[in-house]
């Protein structure tokens, strides 16, 4: 079961020419760094007026649901599922 967890966090990004694709990495959260090992879905959510890009990733062991906000231009780490 997800866990809201609904905190900023750090973010690396990587930007692939190749795939014209702009990816997180890693990021960083309560002073751990995640590497991020897959992108599941990427899609956008207007509120009011405001576009996020969310993406679901994973680490390998979790499940993280991050967003970005295009406004502040800060990222958030919304949810987490532990293990498979």
């Amino acid at each position: 079961m997800a866990e809201i967890i609904d905190q900023p966090i750090s973010v690396s990004l990587i930007s692939d020419i190749k795939l014209n694709k702009v990816y997180p990495y890693f990021f960083k959260w309560q002073n751990r760094i995640y590497k991020i090992n897959q992108v599941g879905l990427h899609h956008t959510e207007r509120v009011g007026r405001i576009l996020f890009h969310i993406f679901s990733v994973t680490d390998g062991s979790n499940f993280f649901r991050l967003s970005f906000n295009t406004e502040t231009l800060f990222w958030k780490l919304e949810e987490i599922e532990n293990g498979f």
